[in-house]
């Protein structure tokens, strides 16, 4: 059946040759324009090639497969991801010139990687001797966090060590990355910039990916940063110019990140691209859209939905009195409908936004006295187990993975009660030839705690695992079975962890993901935030910047005080960047608006604060 266009929609998607730049407010079809395009490029007759479509979230390359997978081998013909998923295919192909040999095992843990940094301070005497000036214990985790911050913050200024100007800093950046390659890992940051140095220092890798992607399109483009921006660069090249840009600079609220909506503007010069802007909304209601261009007068609509919809700004005594006021407003809304929403109301049509996580404190605890289904969304950090015999199956998981994984082969050594040193553990092996099933094997016999490590050897044996193939499933019904003799509090602990673990596997297995089902693979793709699930059950409890290209029917935004949102520690632009995150949580709205704030509030001290509304409310007053 044929999608219906507006006439700029049109445009875009007949779009071919030349680099194009399209400005796509909240609610004008961009992923529709964005699928329409890719569909109708892979439908030109006697042609082959493949197109690469790059997302900013793995939720919206998620919705842009569903609505291809009508065109005939769409997974073989289209690469659909986020740019570090792309990185991850190239360094896995073509890696081997910048250190990487086959799929590159990531650390995303942010704890993971102090850990690392730590170590390798402290094997320096130098650097252990800075590390001590910085005081206490206390004192040396928050250095070692900030240190930290500053390599990543280089590699995405894509600044290799030896182009710092600090010596102290050019020292910790190359002890952190020589621990990392110990362990035969890379984190999340050198994935973007490996992949530059690949296509800068060998020109032959990215003329390849040029010749096999004809067509290349960016989504969410205001949110690029600079290592993000030149790696697009670099895959281009001088002559490649068949390349499309989506983004709006309104919706620009990861700048705090190194994400700068100056990008566009640089696209669009240095591509020379033809810009198209699109300019109706066809997700808000009148008043929703009315309520986005008193917060950005400049917001321009040409066309929308003729539907008038709600926005309404409700004070409330304090945060009690607010979480009970939004429950109570859902509750009879789900009972009653509204004139403005088509169909039932449910749960998951609605969603609460706030500027933090810290804002749903007392909201939570009251979805927890009815009996609600709700879910949370703060970051796109993965999943971390919370019991310990699920924990341990994992860093067995990650030993299977990748032998020379020193640091979680010591972690996993501690659990078990091992005295040997990790060099004591690895010195039978041959490094170049070890697998991860013999090392567990040795750290089985060397361990002094028996039940975990019996349940965990098991449960890894029951996995079936080869190089190119494993069972997780089989690993997990055998954790489970284990729970059976567990108390209920640790019972509950593990059950959770197997669920969301299954998860994992079951939209892994469901997705085709390429390449072989091996254990590498998949935690790449745990890693990479791929295998979390699109849709949840409840009430969405979302911040601001996890709901970016989310949308509902009926929105709360709660906290609307000076000093939450906008956020007290904003001076200067950040508060240009407020602004725009309050423009994009308002949007998030299809139909209803609902903004609440407390009068008062109780400090985690204890004392009570009187509290004034935020200047985005005031902006709606009528």
């Amino acid at each position: 059946m044929p999608v219906r266009l507006t006439e700029q929609q049109a445009e875009v998607v007949a779009h071919k040759d030349g680099a194009l730049l399209v400005v796509a407010g909240p609610g004008t079809g961009k992923t529709r324009v964005l699928t329409e395009r890719v569909r109708t490029l892979l439908a030109t007759p006697d042609e082959h090639f493949r197109v690469l479509a790059l997302t900013f979230t793995n939720k919206a390359a998620n919705e842009m497969v569903d609505r291809l997978s009508d065109v005939p081998d769409i997974r073989q013909r289209a690469f659909v991801g986020t740019l570090h998923s792309f990185c991850m295919e190239v360094l896995a192909n073509r890696g081997k010139t910048v250190g990487i040999v086959g799929l590159p095992h990531i650390f995303e843990s942010f704890e993971d990687r102090k850990q690392i940094l730590l170590n390798a301070v402290r094997a320096e005497p130098r650097l252990a001797a800075k590390l001590r000036e910085a005081g206490d214990r206390q004192q040396q985790q928050k250095t070692i966090a900030q240190w930290l911050q500053a390599i990543s913050e280089a590699k995405n200024s894509l600044l290799l060590s030896s182009m710092l100007n600090e010596e102290y800093a050019k020292e910790i950046y190359e002890a952190y990355d020589a621990a990392l390659r110990a362990c035969n890992a890379v984190d999340y940051d050198d994935l973007l910039l490996l992949t530059y140095r690949l296509f800068e220092e060998r020109p032959q890798v990215s003329d390849f990916y040029r010749r096999q992607y004809r067509y290349i399109s960016v989504d969410e483009a205001q949110d690029l940063n600079e290592a993000q921006y030149r790696l697009l660069c670099a895959l281009c090249g001088t002559a490649y110019f068949n390349i499309m840009l989506v983004g709006d600079p309104k919706q620009a609220i990861y700048v705090w990140n190194g994400a700068n909506p100056k990008y566009i503007d640089l696209f669009e010069r240095d591509f020379k691209a033809r810009r198209i802007v699109l300019t109706e909304n066809f997700r808000s209601s009148e008043r929703v859209v009315s309520a986005a261009q008193h917060l950005d007068p400049t917001y321009i609509v040409e066309g929308q939905l003729p539907i008038r919809g709600a926005v309404e700004i409700i004070r409330c005594s304090d945060e009690d009195s607010e979480a009970a006021h939004v429950l109570d407003k859902l509750d009879a809304l789900v009972a009653h409908g509204h004139e403005d929403i088509e169909g039932p109301v449910t749960l998951e049509r609605c969603a609460v936004l706030a500027r933090n996580r810290f804002a749903f404190g007392r909201l939570e605890k009251l979805l927890d006295a009815r009996a609600w289904n709700y879910y949370t969304k703060f970051s796109a950090a993965s999943y971390q187990s919370e019991s310990p015999l699920v924990e341990q199956f994992e860093l067995a998981l990650r030993i299977l993975a990748n032998p020379l994984d020193r640091l979680h082969l010591g972690i996993l050594a501690v659990k078990w009660n091992i005295r040997e040193s990790t060099d004591a553990i690895l010195a039978p092996f041959d490094r170049r030839t070890v697998t991860g099933g013999e090392i567990l094997k040795r750290l089985a016999e060397l361990a002094q705690a028996p039940s975990d490590v019996k349940t965990v050897s098991e449960a890894i044996e029951a996995i079936a695992w080869s190089n190119d193939d494993f069972k997780l499933s089989l690993g997990l019904d055998y954790l489970a079975g284990h729970t059976q003799s567990l108390g209920d509090d640790e019972r509950a602990l593990v059950s959770g962890d197997i669920a969301e673990w299954r998860k994992h596997w079951d939209y892994y297995i469901r997705s085709g993901s390429r390449g072989s089902h091996s254990v590498t693979a998949f935690l790449g793709q745990v890693a990479l935030g791929t295998t979390q699930q699109p849709k949840k059950q409840g009430l969405a409890l979302l911040t601001v910047h996890s709901a970016k290209g989310m949308e509902f029917d009926v929105v709360f935004v709660i906290g609307m005080t000076e000093g939450s949102f906008p956020d007290y520690r904003a001076k200067g632009k950040a508060l240009d960047e407020e602004q725009r995150s309050a423009f994009v949580a308002i949007t998030r709205s299809k139909r209803l608006l609902y903004l609440t704030y407390p009068e008062w509030k109780l400090m985690p001290w204890g004392d009570v604060k009187k509290q004034y509304p935020s200047r985005y409310v005031k902006l709606l007053e009528p």
